[in-house]
């Protein structure tokens, strides 16, 4: 990423998220900080989990900027598509923004969590799960990522079973699924 983007921010509180029922369909629109306050309002979000060549996936830990779960490590991109944005088109452009990168993405499952951060507010997402595959080098914004490294599977399998403290809770419910029902597509990517 050239220098100019690296703390480009790329996140607004005021971006239009696109509201769901547990169908996915569209029921509406409303800001991001509306989307999450409270009990949050359900809503379209990704996660990507991308891999190197070796099998390692990159974990970052997320800016002490962000509102909710600031400076837990987390997969390796997540966000929300905006409004006239699909979910493919949503985490390409974020992939990008995020850390440089540009990767063909595996579309993994969706499913729909809820998850309370203290007394600040909550993430009440349909998440749309991918992996993809790259070996170009990770330029990460600072404005969303505060640091990150590539983990063998098996270290992250034990962090999430000995620290589940230090990682966000869409990974700890994410990870294990793929793990376990969609492993093969990983290795396929």
């Amino acid at each position: 990423m050239p220098d100019d983007n690296a703390n480009r921010v790329v996140s607004f509180d005021d971006e239009s998220l696109i509201l769901v029922d547990s169908n996915n369909t569209v029921l509406g629109h409303k800001p991001k900080v509306d989307c999450h306050r409270g009990n949050g309002i359900l809503h379209r979000a990704f996660s990507i989990f991308l891999f190197n060549s070796a099998g390692d996936i990159m974990l970052q830990q997320r800016s002490r900027q962000k509102q909710l779960w600031p400076g837990y490590w987390s997969n390796s991109c997540c966000s929300h598509p905006r409004r006239g944005e699909t979910v493919d088109q949503a985490a390409a452009r974020r992939l990008y923004e995020e850390l440089a990168a540009a990767a063909p993405l595996v579309y993994l499952y969706r499913f729909e969590y809820h998850a309370r951060f203290h007394d600040i507010g909550s993430e009440h997402e349909l998440c749309t799960v991918y992996a993809a595959r790259s070996d170009a080098p990770i330029h990460v914004n600072a404005n969303e990522v505060a640091d990150w490294h590539f983990t063998a599977p098996e270290v992250l399998d034990r962090e999430l079973q000995h620290n589940p403290q230090n990682y966000t809770p869409w990974l700890q419910l994410e990870w294990p699924r793929i793990r376990a029902s969609h492993w093969h597509q990983v290795i396929a990517a």
